[in-house]
C-alpha cells in the first residue's frame, strides 16, 4: 500500500506560480511512475506529468515549458512546480503513483488549484 498527501494548492493570479508537492509513505525508489493529473468541473482527468524511477519525465502539451516535475528522494517527496499560469489550470490536482509488478495504481485526495484572470 501507498499513501499519498498533496499539499501546495491554492488561489493565484495569471502569471504566478505554485508548488504542489506530494509525499509517499513508500520510498519512492520503489514506485515506477509517478505522476501529476487534473481534473476541471465537469471535465475527465488527465494527465500533466510524470516521472519514472529512473527520471524521465514526460509533460501534456498544455503544461509543457511551464511547469516542471521533480523528486527528493530523501523525503520521498514529488513536486510539480506551476509557472505561469492560467485560468484554464485551474483544477483538482491529484498525485498518483503506478507499482507496475504489482499492477497497483494509487491515488492521492488531491488539492484544489484556482488560478483568476
Amino acid at each position: 500500500q501507498v499513501q499519498l498527501v498533496e499539499s501546495g494548492g491554492g488561489l493565484v493570479q495569471a502569471g504566478g506560480s505554485l508548488r504542489l508537492s506530494c509525499s509517499s509513505s513508500r520510498s519512492i525508489f520503489s514506485i515506477n511512475i509517478m505522476g501529476w493529473y487534473r481534473q476541471a468541473p465537469g471535465k475527465q482527468r488527465e494527465l500533466v506529468a510524470t516521472v519514472t524511477s529512473g527520471g524521465s519525465t514526460t509533460y501534456a502539451d498544455s503544461v509543457q515549458d511551464r511547469f516542471t516535475i521533480s523528486t527528493d528522494n530523501a523525503k520521498n517527496t514529488v513536486y510539480l512546480q506551476m509557472n505561469s499560469l492560467k485560468p484554464e489550470d485551474t483544477a483538482v490536482y491529484y498525485c498518483n503513483a503506478r507499482v507496475l509488478r504489482s499492477l497497483s495504481v494509487y491515488w492521492g485526495q488531491g488539492t484544489q488549484v484556482t488560478v483568476s484572470s
